[in-house]
C-alpha cells in the first residue's frame, strides 16, 4: 500500500497537470457528503451535486454558484454526463443508487457502510464485476499513512507472530436512529482489522447496550477470531466522556500502538518469552504522518477509475465488513 501512496503523487501530477478531469457527481451533501464535495472540488473533478435537503443545496450553491445542483440523485443521473458518482446518502439507500449509476456505465464511490444488508452488498459487488465497473467503499482509515506503514511492518515479520489486535473508537458523538454505534463508528475499525489480519474471521462474538433508543446500541464490544490464531477486540461508544482513537497490536517481538489523534505509531519493545520472563527495552516513535486520508482516498478512487485497478477498499473489502457487522448484530 505504501507503493500506491508514493506513486499517487506522480499520478496526480501526470493527470491533473495535463488538464485531465473526471466528471464526478456527489449524491448526498450533508454532514459527511460536504467533505466529498469540498475535496472533489479542489481536485477539479466535481461535476454536480444532488441533495434532498434545501439547506444543503443552498450551501453548495453558495460555494459553487455555477455547479449544477439537483434535488434527487435520480434527476441528476438523468441529466448529467458523468464518469462516476460518490454516494453519501443514508446507508439503506446506497444499493439502489449504486446499481442505478452502474447501470448507466458509471464508476461508484460509496461511503461506509457499503449497505446495511449482506445480500445487498453481494448484489452490488456482483453487478460491478459483471459490468466492469469500479466500486469503492469509503473505508477512510485504510488510507491513513500510518495504517499503510503498520500493514507493511506486520507483513515484514518485524513484530513476529501477531497475537492480538485491539481497537478503541469512542466519543460523545452523533447518535443515530437506524444503524447502531458499531455500524456507524466500527465500520472503519472492522475494515482495518480485516486488512491487517489479511483474512476473514471464523468466529464473531459481540455485546451491545441500548441506553437511548430500543435496539439501537450506543456501546458495543466486538471480539473476532481468525484462522491464523489472531484475536481482535473492538470497543465503540458514542456516549463516552473523552475521545479514544487507538489501535494496539501485540506481537511476539513487541507491541505497536497507533495513536490516531496524534498520527503516531509507537513501538513498545516489551516482550514475554516462553518461560514467562518479561523484557522491556523502552519505546520509540517509528512513524508520524499527517496527510489527509480523505484526499488520499479520493485520489485513489480517481486513480483506479483511470487504471481499472481494484481499489484497496474495493467491493470485496466492503462485503467482508458488512458480513462481519451483520454477524455481530445477529
Amino acid at each position: 500500500m505504501l507503493d500506491w501512496l508514493l506513486r499517487k503523487v506522480s499520478f496526480s501530477k501526470l493527470n491533473f497537470d495535463n488538464h485531465f478531469t473526471m466528471r464526478i457527481a456527489v449524491i448526498g451533501a450533508g454532514v459527511w457528503g460536504k467533505n466529498l464535495v469540498k475535496n472533489l472540488g479542489e481536485l477539479g473533478a466535481l461535476a454536480a451535486v444532488a441533495d434532498a435537503v434545501d439547506s444543503n443545496r443552498e450551501s453548495v450553491q453558495e460555494k459553487y454558484p455555477d455547479l449544477p445542483v439537483y434535488e434527487s440523485g435520480e434527476e441528476l443521473l438523468g441529466k448529467e454526463e458523468l464518469d462516476a458518482v460518490a454516494i453519501a446518502t443514508p446507508p439503506h439507500t446506497h444499493c439502489a443508487i449504486a446499481l442505478a449509476a452502474m447501470k448507466m456505465g458509471l464508476d461508484v464511490f460509496v461511503e461506509k457502510p457499503m449497505t446495511l444488508d449482506p445480500a445487498e452488498a453481494e448484489t452490488m459487488a456482483d453487478y460491478a464485476k459483471e459490468k466492469g465497473r469500479i466500486l469503492m467503499v469509503g473505508h477512510l482509515l485504510l488510507y491513513q499513512p500510518a495504517i499503510s506503514f503498520i500493514k507493511e511492518y506486520i507483513d515484514s515479520g518485524k513484530l513476529g507472530r501477531i497475537r492480538t489486535l485491539t481497537q478503541r473508537r469512542s466519543k460523545l458523538g452523533r447518535v443515530r436512529s437506524i444503524e447502531n454505534v458499531l455500524w456507524s463508528f466500527g465500520v472503519h475499525d472492522v475494515a482495518v482489522l480485516l486488512h491487517l489480519a489479511g483474512e476473514e474471521p471464523t468466529e464473531v462474538v459481540s455485546f451491545g447496550h441500548s441506553g437511548i433508543s430500543p435496539n439501537i446500541e450506543d456501546d458495543y464490544h466486538l471480539h473476532l477470531s481468525f484462522p491464523s490464531g489472531i484475536k481482535a477486540n473492538l470497543h465503540n461508544s458514542w456516549l463516552w466522556p473523552r475521545v479514544e482513537r487507538e489501535l494496539i497490536i501485540t506481537g511476539e517481538k513487541g507491541i505497536l500502538v497507533f495513536d490516531e489523534v496524534h498520527s503516531q505509531v509507537i513501538l513498545h519493545k516489551k516482550t514475554v518469552t516462553e518461560d514467562l520472563a518479561h523484557h522491556d527495552q523502552g519505546n520509540e516513535v517509528i512513524f508520524e504522518g499527517h496527510d489527509q486520508p480523505l484526499r488520499l482516498e479520493l485520489e485513489h478512487f480517481i486513480d483506479c477509475c483511470c487504471t481499472r485497478d481494484e481499489p484497496i477498499s474495493g467491493s470485496s473489502n466492503g462485503v467482508a465488513c458488512v458480513n462481519v457487522l451483520s454477524r455481530a448484530t445477529k
